[in-house]
């Protein structure tokens, strides 16, 4: 396959022309207009510093249906605990930030750069963007953000400062996008957190369908507000 390089224009190739690995094109640029496209299209980027951007759309897919939550008898335990204040939308440049710093088990730097950053930053202030955060004595300590188009909301990192916050925020994240009939959490990637949590994979052709079904309903724009946690 071809790895395709962007142009000025506003565009990308079609998904189906990816390298096997999930590599579709390099260059272009992290306007909003051209994210968000990419994430019309099944289509993210993911780069390091000192590298062009790179756009991905892995085939499998791994995704997670709300209602296909799976939570461990000990999160469980945890959650009951309420050692963790969640909160919504009210400290999105910190968690993007504190996800950069975050150390990952086999990965050197961060694909978070400065100029995403600034992108994702602009798509929160644009109301395409939240986080879910954890919050414990006032202090930011685990937290999760990605975007939101139609009803699929794609999950781009977490951070976990405090043993457990980011598992208790993304628990919370999905019950909070089930209550209002989201149809699919983009995952990105396989993590054995995310398998173990009920996410699968599946054909980016079944992703990308099922993707078009979800972007036919309108998207939830605004800041989400915080709720009480529910009762597992």
């Amino acid at each position: 396959m071809t790895i395709f390089l962007l142009s000025d224009k506003i565009a990308f190739p079609p998904p189906h022309l990816a390298e096997k690995e999930g590599l579709l094109a390099i260059g272009g640029d992290l306007s909003e207009k051209r994210l968000l496209l990419a994430y019309q299209m099944g289509i993210f980027p993911w780069y390091s510093k000192d590298e062009p951007i790179m756009w991905w759309t892995p085939d499998p897919r791994l995704v997670l249906y709300p209602h296909e939550l799976k939570i461990s008898r000990s999160l469980k335990k945890i959650i009951h605990k309420n050692i963790f204040t969640i909160k919504i939308d009210t400290a999105f440049d910190q968690v993007v930030q504190a996800c950069a710093c975050a150390q990952r088990k086999k990965q050197e730097g961060t694909w978070i750069v400065d100029d995403m950053i600034a992108a994702y930053c602009n798509l929160h202030d644009s109301s395409f963007a939240h986080s879910f955060e954890a919050w414990q004595d006032d202090k930011l300590v685990g937290g999760l953000y990605g975007v939101s188009l139609g009803r699929c909301f794609f999950g781009e990192s977490m951070f976990s400062d405090q043993s457990n916050s980011s598992k208790v925020t993304f628990v919370f994240m999905v019950e909070y996008l089930r209550k209002r009939s989201f149809d699919l959490i983009d995952c990105q990637v396989k993590t054995e957190h995310l398998l173990r949590s009920g996410a699968r994979e599946i054909p980016r052709k079944r992703f990308l369908k099922e993707l078009g079904n979800s972007l036919t309903k309108p998207t939830l724009r605004g800041k989400w507000s915080d709720e009480s946690f529910l009762d597992k």
